[in-house]
């Protein structure tokens, strides 16, 4: 049996125990908003993505999917992605791609090629994206690359991940000629897209230059190509967004190292003291397992990760007001990589992680009053494969995945939060010291919308995949100006925008013919329905049940 009928046939025994989990008695939960008093900020963070494979972005499911991301917010949504310099045809692998951006001629004159390149940008921008440029990785003809190391890497699902780590990984052999790419290609952006639309991109350099899989050289072998990348964009427009490192995790000593010579350094390539730096971004991951026969996320590891960045960012005083990115934010690391412990990712174990996690990562950049711009959720899709193939990714086949739904959800919450009592969410302590691993997580958060209206995000999140109990919220609203008759309710679990439930159904075909098609397009998307609303004394409330692992979002317009 394959891995895919594997992930199917556990995912609908977890389904079957969950219609019988529905029978079991529910747990009433009380959620309180208070519509008069708001409660601080909630930046749409939301809005950046990423993968490894930079030319899916141009392929029939890239580009529908592509579609789908910037009309979550036109013009304000942001890819990034890995091997953007990297030498080859353009020909997408397991994590890998390439653009031929750069070669040399016999006597080593550059040539500067940026079809591919170009290629991938315009497909971003028409569909209202822009770029969160990457700068790696490198391309052949400068690579320092051991004799007898092949350059571009052959690994596939299954491989040991450190067979990735080729020639594309190492230090150049020419920091000036890869200062000269990165200004040229520069250049070229500006001239091809105009000033103001380039200054409004993001320009970080390499990824994981901390972790050995992604750069063979040293710290200060890294800071050099960091110093020249940026004096090459920055010749190129003074105004650009410049930043990094994008380490893995905190960053460790590695992320001290840097943080110090960005601040107070001699830079590499001017000489001077300090390096532009006009955001810092680091990663952070969970760290699911398999235990008893299903998966158990694991938040706690996650949120731990993003706390350590938080606090390295601000252990620099010059650093601490600095914009900061979440360059990778996803429940573990690999998006590529199979395995039972990520059996989550196909259905709403996925979906409500994101929305208890995303909730968590606010509540603490408020706490350390870190200024929190982006965080990017490295999952795209992985094109001409198997339906549910079980890798982390929005869509499969050009059909929605229920976690890409959640993104919806956020895509219409304001961003003034309104103050809430809730008697069931979990303390961000307590998920950070140990995860959900007690009664259900069902959490809320609150906020009054640019056109006035009330917007009440839903979670019921455990850490166990497992069958639960519903939970029965009695949502209360005070100070409301005028009370509606209904609310508008959106819903991403188990029966509700969720084509992975209506594939299974179907008996999980791998070659859905097009009425099937049509009917899992169907099943992916959110359908809005009314909820009565009663009114109270000062306010209003109204009834919702949320199954385990699912996601709601309650409206009202209460202006």
């Amino acid at each position: 049996m394959t891995i895919t009928r594997l992930l199917a046939a556990a995912s609908l025994l977890a389904c079957s125990a969950g219609a019988l989990a529905q029978s079991q008695e529910t747990r009433p939960v009380t959620i309180t908003v208070d519509a008069a008093r708001t409660d601080g900020k909630l930046p749409p963070v939301w809005r950046f993505f990423g993968a490894d494979e930079p030319n899916y972005a141009t392929m029939k499911d890239g580009r529908k999917l592509l579609t789908d991301l910037g009309e979550l917010r036109r013009g304000d949504v942001y890819f990034r992605a890995h091997n953007l310099m990297s030498t080859g045809d353009g020909t997408s692998a397991f994590k890998w791609g390439s653009t031929n951006i750069y070669t040399e001629t016999r006597d080593g004159k550059p040539v500067y090629n940026w079809a591919i390149a170009d290629g991938i940008i315009d497909t971003y921008l028409a569909r209202g994206i822009r770029p969160y440029l990457q700068l790696g990785f490198m391309p052949e003809a400068l690579a320092k690359v051991p004799e007898g190391m092949q350059y571009q890497h052959s690994w596939r699902p299954g491989f040991d991940y450190k067979l990735i780590a080729t020639g594309w990984s190492y230090p150049p052999k020419d920091y000036g000629k890869w200062e000269e790419l990165v200004y040229q290609w520069t250049r070229h952006n500006v001239e091809r897209y105009g000033r103001a639309e380039v200054e409004r991109w993001y320009f970080e350099v390499w990824n994981e230059a901390n972790f050995p899989t992604y750069w063979n050289g040293t710290p200060e072998e890294f800071y050099k190509l960091h110093d020249h990348a940026i004096a090459g964009v920055r010749r190129a427009l003074p105004n650009a967004r410049v930043g990094g490192p994008d380490v893995a995790g905190p960053g460790g000593t590695f992320m001290d190292g840097f943080l110090k010579h960005v601040s107070s350094g001699k830079n590499y390539a001017t000489g001077q003291t300090g390096t532009p730096t006009d955001f810092l971004s680091f990663h952070a991951k969970g760290k699911p397992t398999f235990v008893d026969g299903h998966v158990r996320m694991g938040i706690a590891t996650h949120l731990r990760e993003v706390d350590g960045g938080f606090t390295k960012v601000l252990s620099i005083q010059s650093l601490a007001a600095k914009p900061v990115v979440i360059g990778e934010s996803d429940p573990e690391g690999c998006a590529a990589c199979p395995g039972p412990q990520n059996a989550y990712r196909n259905g709403t174990m996925y979906s409500s992680y994101t929305a208890a996690s995303f909730a968590r990562i606010w509540e603490l950049a408020a706490k350390r009053r870190v200024n929190l711009e982006g965080v990017v959720s490295w999952s795209f899709e992985f094109e001409d494969q198997p339906w549910f193939a079980g890798y982390r990714q929005l869509s499969t086949n050009g059909v929605d995945l229920p976690v890409l739904n959640v993104f919806r959800l956020f895509a219409k919450l304001g961003e003034d939060k309104l103050a809430v009592r809730n008697t069931a969410q979990v303390p961000l302590e307590t998920l950070m010291s140990s995860g959900v691993q007690g009664q259900a997580d069902v959490g809320s958060i609150a906020t009054r919308t640019a056109d006035g209206k009330v917007a009440v995000l839903l979670w019921h999140y455990h850490d166990d995949d497992v069958a639960g109990p519903d939970a029965q919220v009695r949502l209360a609203l005070d100070g409301l100006r005028g009370v509606p008759a209904a609310a508008t309710v959106w819903r991403v679990d188990g029966e509700h925008a969720n084509a992975f439930t209506a594939w299974k159904k179907m008996g999980s075909p791998q070659s859905p013919n097009q009425d099937q098609y049509k009917q899992l397009e169907a099943a992916s998307q959110m359908k809005s329905e009314a909820v009565a609303v009663t009114r109270a004394a000062g306010g209003a409330g109204l009834d919702l049940r949320v199954p385990r692992q699912g996601v709601a979002l309650v409206v009202l317009d209460a202006r």
